[in-house]
């Protein structure tokens, strides 16, 4: 049976304080291979650094989420791109644009953005895009600033398949994680089945968006299996087809050698 890498998760969160250590000890036990832990906002990143020089298995994303973008400084900026430059950090993020919360203003959201995606593209590493109810905004900036050039994932995706037409002709993987197997998902699970299987990677997103039967628990990467097996009912193949394809996906989308295994 193919392993499982979970391509999104934030093991830094305040609820695996008690347990941290040992959950994070028994993933690769249970089939978990490899996870990236994503940084949301500098304090976050500093936890991410740890946890991925701590484990072989956690590599880490780098970056300021939309909504904690108001703390970023020149100085702090600074920082963030010598972390990035780290051999285990593989993306810049997660990053984008957020229109739910809509804080800070949206001309700071876009401008650290901008710089963000910038600094991608210095650093010649993918992105992990974090958009919520500003599809436009955000299509049109990474079509202002050739996002394709750098490649990357739309994480937690959750806008229309038209849209992930438009991201996937630029080159971006889409994350689909816990919210697939909710019963009131059907804009996603129409987007889940017209986006190609090669280029969709699995994600937890974890403390947040448990899936069913777990929802409203917190999230963990031993979870993942449940969506697996909804994203096979829906692409109609088995499931090691799914798992295998998304684990050769996420070596991609981080440009990660397989050890043989892809």
């Amino acid at each position: 049976m193919t392993q499982i890498f979970d391509t999104h998760a934030h093991y830094d969160d305040e609820a695996f304080d008690e347990d941290r250590e040992e959950l994070l000890e028994m993933l690769p036990q249970k089939g978990i291979a490899k996870v990236v832990n994503v940084g949301a906002s500098l304090s976050s990143c500093k936890r991410t650094i740890e946890l991925m020089n701590r484990y072989d298995y956690i590599y880490g994303a780098i970056g300021v989420h939309p909504n904690e973008t108001a703390e970023l400084t020149e100085e702090s900026f600074e920082w963030l791109r010598q972390q990035c430059q780290s051999e285990k950090c593989v993306a810049v993020g997660e990053i984008g644009l957020d229109y739910y919360w809509d804080e800070p203003e949206r001309e700071i959201q876009k401008s650290w953005f901008v710089r963000q995606l910038n600094l991608a593209k210095e650093l010649k590493k993918p992105v992990v895009i974090h958009s919520r109810d500003a599809a436009k905004d955000t299509v049109d900036l990474m079509t202002a600033e050739k996002a394709g050039e750098i490649g990357g994932v739309i994480h937690c995706y959750s806008y229309t398949k038209e849209t992930a037409k438009t991201f996937l002709d630029m080159g971006f993987f889409i994350g689909i994680g816990g919210v697939l197997t909710f019963k009131n998902a059907r804009k996603l699970k129409e987007a889940a089945e017209y986006i190609p299987l090669e280029r969709i990677v699995l994600e937890t997103d974890c403390p947040y968006l448990a899936p069913e039967p777990n929802r409203g628990k917190r999230n963990s990467s031993l979870n993942i299996p449940y969506v697996i097996s909804v994203l096979a009912d829906l692409k109609g193949v088995d499931e090691e087809t799914v798992r295998r394809a998304a684990w050769e996906n996420a070596h991609k989308l981080y440009r990660l050698t397989c050890e043989g295994k892809c």
